[in-house]
């Protein structure tokens, strides 16, 4: 019988290891951090692998954010 995997609760911890960088490479273009993540995932050849797990990263987060704020 295969082993179900324990969800890891604390997933986005981990996931954020230097929080702020994305935004921090998004005012040095001159633009926000949406703008940024549209750009990558728009051309992801122009970016390197970091910035695209981070433009991902946002996707993701924004995603979570909205849906607790819907609950409420």
């Amino acid at each position: 019988m295969a082993e179900k995997k324990k969800k890891d609760k604390k997933w986005i911890q981990k996931a954020v290891q230097n929080p702020g960088s994305f935004t921090a490479k998004a005012k040095k273009r001159g633009i926000t951090s949406a703008q940024l993540q549209a750009n990558v995932e728009a051309n992801p050849d122009k970016y390197d692998e970091a910035t695209q797990k981070q433009a991902k990263l946002r996707e993701t987060l924004v995603k979570l954010n909205k849906r607790k704020k819907a609950k409420k």
